[in-house]
């Protein structure tokens, strides 16, 4: 399947559903929507999956991995070598998301889509390999990618969460893990949002004022070098982006195409819902924001999708832990929809 097929096949919500699912919410034994966001959450999941008796108990979390050429410019305080390391790390159950992961009861699957480390003797049924290439080229200098390997990226990761929805998993994050990857995404940010760069760019794992402002005039230098189109989410990718990035954006269009919710965790995620996003509108309507990074760009880009982010808790790690974290919290609001009593079932009297 191409992408212009898998978008083609991506329909915006039906809203008599959502309609449906008001209808419960305003016969639940509690004052109108007491629960403030938890009701429009519900709903929306009613909305996805067209039904009243949602289900998001089958969680996984797919973190998405990919070196960058980018970091040659002096753009991270870590060392390239510490994307492999980490993702040893995820294998090995000890990172952040993992415990988050176990918290929630979501299985977490990590995907190579071109770190410069070799896992090839890694033994693991949670690693996936479809690496493009040992990292994306250095896009100050020239595109990061081809046009082909950034459609390669998309399809990749639509292809491993179309797999993990296939098996019956309700619910995906994402996740993302690459040094260097806030600077392809804050550009991406920039280019598709429009947002200025002293806003867009920020300090991403901890640069200090040197290396943020080595940051900016990377960004600055990228879009110059490469005039990526900002309507054009492919071009975009291709340009500024990383296979990571790409990989996440077919994500979120997998769950467009298979109706189920897909959680995006921050800023790296969020780049990767823009590029989906312009190249389908109406996968936003599948797609829940976990959490609002304190990356300095990330709020800017959920406004232009249109998401409210469910927690904001000063979060920064990546990994798809604030979208992991923000799964406790929507599968709380399937427990109230589902099993509040309403009014009638109750014997209690409603409000004339």
């Amino acid at each position: 399947m191409n992408l212009q097929d898998i978008v083609k096949k991506i329909a915006p919500l039906d809203q008599e559903w959502i309609a449906k699912a008001g209808t419960r919410t305003a016969q639940l034994v509690m004052p109108t929507r007491a629960l403030g966001r938890l009701h429009e959450i519900s709903e929306r999941l009613c909305s996805i999956q067209e039904t009243l008796q949602p289900s998001i108990k089958r969680k996984a979390i797919l973190i998405m991995a990919g070196d960058h050429g980018i970091v040659a410019e002096g753009v991270s305080a870590y060392p390239q070598e510490v994307t492999g390391a980490m993702v040893q790390t995820f294998l090995a159950g000890g990172a952040g998301i993992n415990a988050i992961a176990r918290h929630v009861a979501a299985d977490v699957y990590v995907v190579d889509m071109g770190i410069i480390a070799e896992l090839d003797g890694v033994d693991s049924d949670r690693l996936i390999v479809h690496k493009i290439a040992p990292g994306t080229a250095n896009f100050a200098r020239g595109p990061a990618m081809s046009r082909k390997e950034a459609e390669q990226s998309i399809l990749f990761g639509f292809q491993e969460a179309s797999r993990l929805y296939q098996s019956g998993v309700e619910i995906l994050g994402t996740g993302d893990m690459g040094i260097g990857n806030t600077t392809p995404s804050a550009a991406i940010g920039a280019v598709i949002c429009g947002t200025d760069l002293e806003k867009m760019v920020g300090h991403g794992t901890g640069v200090d004022a040197e290396g943020l402002a080595r940051k900016r005039d990377a960004v600055v230098r990228g879009i110059a070098a490469n005039s990526p189109n900002p309507a054009d989410g492919l071009d975009v990718l291709a340009k500024v982006g990383g296979f990571e990035i790409g990989a996440i954006a077919g994500c979120v269009l997998s769950g467009g195409f298979h109706r189920r919710p897909v959680v995006i965790d921050g800023f790296i995620s969020t780049a990767g819902a823009l590029i989906a996003q312009r190249l389908c509108p109406w996968v936003t309507d599948y797609l829940f924001a976990g959490h609002c990074s304190e990356e300095s760009g990330h709020r800017a880009m959920l406004e232009h999708l249109k998401l409210d982010p469910i927690l904001d808790l000063g979060m920064r790690l990546g990994e798809g832990t604030g979208g992991a974290l923000a799964m406790s919290i929507m599968q709380g609001a399937v427990c109230v929809f589902k099993e509040v009593m309403t009014f009638a079932e109750a014997g209690v009297a409603d409000k004339e």
